[in-house]
């Protein structure tokens, strides 16, 4: 039931990167909705339907709200093709897209900028996957309790 969710997204998916394409990106999207057709049935063509449909965008120039709608509808086809959507997968796709807008939107005419977007990446992972780290670290149980306080068991 899932996966016939999902053609919507990649029907939308494929017309967002059509609009505007040339001959080399109609092809792609071409490529791409019969892959999406396809992927009804097998799960594997639903990643091919995204490749084409990023090679689509790759050989035209679209316009950054588009392409996000494309992106947008790519992420949720993926998701709803091998899973089900949850909150934080919707707030996620959504922050992503609306970061990526923001990115192509606003006239950035610092030379250096580019430079500190690996930069900027990699803090926002470290940020992200902080509290998992930190997880590791502590220990956790009825055994880590006793050993930290010292306690020992008699026999």
């Amino acid at each position: 039931m899932s996966r016939l969710l999902a053609v919507p997204f990649g029907v939308v998916m494929a017309g967002a990167a059509a609009v505007g394409a040339d001959a080399r990106g109609l092809i792609a999207v071409t490529v791409a909705v019969l892959a999406v057709t396809a992927a009804v049935f097998l799960r594997v063509a639903a990643t091919a339907a995204v490749l084409a449909v990023i090679g689509a965008l790759a050989v035209s120039d679209p316009q950054p709200m588009l392409a996000a709608v494309s992106g947008v509808c790519a992420a949720a086809y993926l998701v709803l093709t091998h899973t089900t959507v949850t909150k934080p997968t919707a707030a996620g796709i959504a922050g992503f897209a609306a970061v990526g807008v923001l990115a192509t939107t606003v006239p950035a005419d610092i030379a250096w900028l580019p430079l500190l977007a690996p930069v900027a990446a990699v803090a926002v992972i470290g940020v992200a996957l902080g509290p998992f780290l930190r997880a590791e670290d502590q220990p956790t149980g009825s055994g880590a309790a006793a050993a930290t306080s010292g306690a020992t068991t008699s026999e």
